[in-house]
C-alpha cells in the first residue's frame, strides 16, 4: 500500500478567497489546448491564431465550465432534482463541488459550432485540430482531482492502493491516475501521432470520442460508482452508460462525416 499524500487542496488562502489546486489545472488546461493548437499547421492554415484563437478558447471554456455543471446536475443528481427546484442557485455553485466531463463536453461543442458558425470556419476540420489537444487537459484535471482526494477508486489489495482522507480506512485504487495515464496521456499520445495522417475531416474527433469513452469504460470497473446512484442494474455505473453512448456517437458519426474531395 502507498501512502496518500498530504497536498492541501489550497495553494494560497487569503481571507476567504482561495486558489485551489484543481481551479489552476482547470487554467493550465486551457493554456496548454491553446499552445497545442496553435503549434499545428492546419490551425494556422484555418486562420486560428492570435486573437481569434483566443476566442475560441475562451468560448470552449465557457462552455466546458457550464455543459459540466448541468451536465452533473442533470446526470449525477436526478433523485434530487426536487431540491435543485427549490434552490435553483445550487446548480451553478461549482464551488460546492460536482463536474461531469459529459456535460462539459457537450456544452464545448455546442459553444464550438457556434463559434464556428459565426466566424464562418469549417466545422469539422477546426474540431480535430482542436479535439487532439483535449486529453492533456482532461489529464491535468485528473490530477487536480487526485489532489483533491475525490473520484477515488473501489477498494483494492494492490500494491499501488491508498487510503483516501474521505474513502474510509480501506485502501482503494488510485483510480484518477488511472485515468490521467489513459484519458490523458495515452490518448494524447495516440491522437497527436496520428493528426497529420490523411483522413476525411471529423475523424480525430470520432477517434477521440471512441477512445475517451473505452478508457473511461475500462477505469470505471476501477473507480467507486457515485453513491446517490450506485450501479444501474447492478452492472454498470453512470459513467459507463455514458461512455457507451460516446462509443456509439464515434461509430455513427464516422459513417456519416462529409466523405474527403477527392485530390487534383
Amino acid at each position: 500500500m502507498l501512502p496518500f499524500p498530504k497536498i492541501n487542496p489550497n495553494i494560497i488562502e487569503i481571507g476567504p478567497v482561495k486558489l485551489r489546486w484543481y481551479g489552476l489545472m482547470y487554467v493550465l488546461g486551457f493554456v496548454s489546448c491553446y499552445f497545442l493548437i496553435g503549434r499545428q499547421q492546419k490551425a494556422r492554415d484555418l486562420g486560428l491564431v492570435g486573437a481569434r484563437l483566443q476566442d475560441l478558447i475562451f468560448s470552449l471554456a465557457i462552455g466546458l465550465i457550464v455543459g459540466a455543471r448541468l451536465g452533473y446536475v442533470l446526470f449525477y443528481q436526478f433523485s434530487n432534482y426536487s431540491y435543485y427546484l427549490k434552490h435553483p442557485l445550487e446548480i451553478i455553485a461549482i464551488w460546492h463541488g460536482g463536474m461531469s466531463f459529459h456535460g462539459g463536453l457537450i456544452g464545448a461543442v455546442a459553444l464550438g459550432i457556434l463559434f464556428c458558425r459565426r466566424r464562418k470556419l469549417p466545422l469539422w476540420e477546426a474540431a480535430d485540430v482542436v479535439i487532439v489537444t483535449v486529453p492533456i487537459a482532461l489529464a491535468l484535471g485528473r490530477l487536480g482531482n487526485f489532489i483533491n482526494g475525490e473520484l477515488f477508486g473501489r477498494p483494492s489489495n494492490v500494491p499501488w492502493a491508498m487510503v483516501f482522507p474521505a474513502g474510509g480506512p480501506e485502501p482503494r485504487h488510485p483510480s484518477q491516475l488511472y485515468e490521467a495515464a489513459l484519458e490523458g496521456v495515452v490518448l494524447f499520445i495516440i491522437l497527436w501521432l496520428l493528426k497529420e495522417r490523411s483522413f476525411k475531416a471529423g475523424t480525430m474527433v470520432c477517434f477521440f470520442l471512441g477512445g475517451y469513452g473505452i478508457f473511461r469504460f475500462l477505469v470505471e470497473f476501477c473507480r467507486q460508482p457515485d453513491p446517490q446512484i450506485g450501479l444501474l442494474w447492478g452492472l454498470l455505473s453512470m459513467g459507463q452508460i455514458l461512455c457507451l453512448a460516446m462509443i456509439l456517437t464515434a461509430a455513427v458519426l464516422y459513417k456519416f462525416l462529409p466523405q474527403k474531395a477527392p485530390a487534383d
